[in-house]
């Protein structure tokens, strides 16, 4: 995965189209912290997602308390954490 500033994908922003197109994930920065990826678009079609969903259907973790678990967990976690303490 390639790193780069938001200058630099700014720039060169036809190259890193060509990257996510050809399979490469990029991490874009601002003041060396994370605010964006860009990576490949997903290929499946809705056919694909529509039969994962029904194998899914009757699963006990999905279960009507389930959207609250996940908006729990949303709550719990910040951007702030996702910062490289090692980076000057």
């Amino acid at each position: 995965m390639r790193e780069m500033s938001a200058s630099e994908a700014a720039r060169n922003f036809s190259a890193v189209l060509d990257s996510a197109e050809h399979g490469e994930t990029i991490v874009v920065t601002r003041s060396g912290r994370r605010v964006a990826l860009i990576a490949p678009a997903p290929r499946a079609n809705g056919g694909a997602v529509l039969d994962l969903f029904e194998s899914w259907r009757g699963h006990p973790a999905f279960d009507d308390a389930f959207e609250s678990r996940v908006n729990a967990a949303r709550k719990s976690v910040s951007a702030d954490l996702d910062t490289d303490p090692w980076r000057d």
